[in-house]
């Protein structure tokens, strides 16, 4: 769906505003910025409605590279074109990619030191917390879903069974469940 064919849609006011909102956003994605990119982009910006966001994750996550990174210029792209590809990603990596390097030269100082470790640790599991609930809060955008919620929710049931349970690589998983799906929903929608 094209931005400009919502007329009374919320949108980034300019390529300042695309820049600002993505290093906000950027800034506050520690261990992963699904739940934050969620939140902002939905819920409080209302760029994408929560079955827009759906549809963009799930491309941006069949893109090769970072899946952020790659939502993040199909959100600038929508807007502006190439340059809001590219503003949006220089906004998610101008601040963060400083903040990284500074971070670096401290870690490599106090590496050694165990609370250090646990810290880290618990970051992974608030991180793991943030993405469950982002989850849970984008399945009601499964409603609208060509396939239904209950196949969808099987499918993405199967995808967690093949990749954290059987450990089979998601390159594999990938082309057949979402190859699978894309063959069913486009005939559901013939």
């Amino acid at each position: 769906m094209n931005a400009e064919s919502v007329p009374d849609r919320p949108r980034p006011a300019s390529l300042t505003d695309l820049f600002l909102s993505f290093t906000w956003l950027a800034l506050q994605g520690f261990g992963g910025v699904l739940a934050v990119a969620q939140r902002e982009i939905v819920e409080k910006k209302r760029w994408l409605t929560p079955e827009e966001f759906v549809e963009e994750w799930a491309v941006a996550q069949i893109m090769p590279g970072p899946n952020v990174i790659n939502l993040c210029m199909i959100i600038g792209s929508r807007y502006f074109g190439v340059r809001g590809a590219v503003v949006a990603l220089a906004g998610m990596l101008t601040i963060p990619l400083i903040l990284v390097l500074l971070l670096a030269v401290v870690y490599a100082q106090y590496a050694g030191h165990p609370q250090v470790a646990a810290a880290l640790r618990g970051m992974g599991a608030v991180t793991a917390g943030l993405i469950i609930a982002t989850g849970l809060r984008l399945i009601s955008a499964l409603d609208q879903h060509p396939l239904g919620k209950a196949v969808a929710l099987g499918v993405a049931a199967l995808c967690f069974i093949a990749v954290g349970v059987f450990r089979i690589p998601l390159f594999y998983v990938l082309p057949v469940l979402g190859g699978g799906c894309w063959i069913w929903v486009a005939r559901r929608l013939r």
